[in-house]
Parts: C-alpha cells; sequence; structure tokens
C-alpha cells in the first residue's frame, strides 16, 4: 500500500494533537517557556538543513522570487482563511486560535527533506520507513504544539496527507523525468531552502517578528527548477 507511511504520518498528528488538549491547563507560564524551547529547536533545525546548500546563490534567488509570487498569490492569506474557517465550524477558544495552530504546524510538517524523501521511499520502493520515523517525531511534537497552540495542530493532518500522498504518488514516475543525481542535487537545494523557511517558523513562534512564511512556499518550487537550469547553463557557459 502506497499510501501507508503518510496515512500513518496523519494519524500520528492526530493522536498527538488530541493528546496534547488533555494537556491545555498547563500553566500559562510552562506554555510560553516550552514553547520557546520549541522555537529555539525549530530555528537549529533550520539552520542545520539551510547549511546544505551547494549553491546559496540559487537560495537566495529562490526565496525572493517565491516570496514574490506568493505574495501575489496570497498563500499566508489563503491558509488563514482556511484556519479561520475551520475556527467557524469548530469553535475556537479564542480568536485566530485555530487558524495559528493550523498555519504553523502545516508548515513545520510539510517542509522539510524527510517528508519528501518517506514518500518517494513510499512510492518507488514501498518503503514506509522513513515516514514511519517522521510520524512519530510529529506525533510527539503534535503533543506539544497542541497544548500551546489549541486544536487547530489537528487540522493539520489533511494537509500533511495530500501532500505526502501526492508526492508518494508521483514518486512512481519520477525516474522518467530526471536522473539520480539530479534528483539528489534538487533535494540538497530544496531542503536549504526549506531550512531557511523553519528557520522563519522558529522565529514566528518565539513571537519576535511575524514573518509571512507561507508566502515562500514556491521558493521550494523555484529552487527545484533552479538546479537543472544551473546546470544546463554552467555547461553552456563551459
Amino acid at each position: 500500500m502506497i499510501l501507508l507511511g503518510t496515512l500513518v504520518n496523519a494519524l500520528a498528528i492526530i493522536a498527538g494533537a488530541l493528546l496534547g488538549r488533555l494537556l491545555s491547563r498547563i500553566p500559562e507560564s510552562v506554555r510560553k517557556t516550552v514553547m520557546q524551547g520549541i522555537g529555539l529547536a525549530v530555528i537549529l533545525l533550520g539552520i542545520k538543513m539551510g547549511l546544505g546548500s551547494d549553491n546559496f546563490l540559487l537560495v537566495i534567488i529562490s526565496i525572493v522570487v517565491g516570496s514574490i509570487i506568493g505574495e501575489v498569490i496570497g498563500i499566508e492569506k489563503g491558509l488563514n482563511r482556511l484556519g479561520q474557517w475551520l475556527e467557524k465550524k469548530v469553535g475556537g477558544s479564542k480568536q485566530g486560535g485555530i487558524a495559528t495552530g493550523f498555519v504553523t504546524t502545516t508548515l513545520v510538517y510539510c517542509i522539510g527533506a524527510m517528508g519528501v524523501l518517506g514518500s518517494m521511499d513510499s512510492g518507488l520502493r514501498n518503503n514506509h520507513d522513513i515516514l514511519f520515523t517522521k510520524a512519530l517525531l510529529d506525533g510527539f511534537s503534535a503533543i506539544i504544539f497542541s497544548s500551546t497552540l489549541g486544536i487547530g495542530v489537528l487540522f493539520s493532518a489533511i494537509p500533511v496527507f495530500l501532500y505526502q500522498g501526492l508526492i508518494a504518488l508521483l514518486s512512481t514516475q519520477i525516474y522518467n523525468v530526471v536522473s539520480q543525481s539530479m534528483l539528489d542535487a534538487i533535494l540538497v537545494e530544496v531542503t536549504a531552502v526549506g531550512g531557511l523557511m523553519i528557520i522563519a517558523i522558529g522565529i514566528n513562534v518565539l513571537e519576535l517578528k511575524k514573518i509571512n512564511v507561507a508566502n515562500m512556499l514556491p521558493a521550494l518550487v523555484i529552487a527545484a527548477l533552479g538546479v537543472p537550469v544551473t546546470e544546463w547553463l554552467g555547461k553552456l557557459f563551459s
């Protein structure tokens, strides 16, 4: 079953979010300190991802161009509207609570190499070990996020399932389009760009400054397309 790993990942987020709600009566001071710790850990993860780039100029171009595209499209506003719609349907405890939890954790769970690589492994080899590991990590983090950000964390399981499931299904044909070496190079740069976005998420969690991270999502596509373009230009001018 190609989608088994993706399904387990989504269910782990739901289970973690529900368990986290049972811990929602944690004192505010404790929750604030926990969120600060999570924010610092997220930033550290982003730095680790970002330092893996082999072409930092491509990373910068991807972030700039991707951010412009995202701002024009209004991805952040769209995700917030979806979160606010869920809030009206479910009934959040405070204005914007569900939207904040939904948007924040959707970005955290969807950005990163683990989801991409795990989904591809599921599609190509029907091996779900990476996604099972990601499910464990996401489930535990969902407990913490849900206890601090609210039930909106639960709904992030939906885009995670759709995103990873789509990659798993499309990956069965990926080697008809790109070679293994090209795919490896693409993943390196996409991971680096994703790392910068993860750092931005950490800054948001720490409430240092509000960054519209969702509007940077097209940067991942720009980075993926930029690798073969860069290689082609290198051959052209060599």
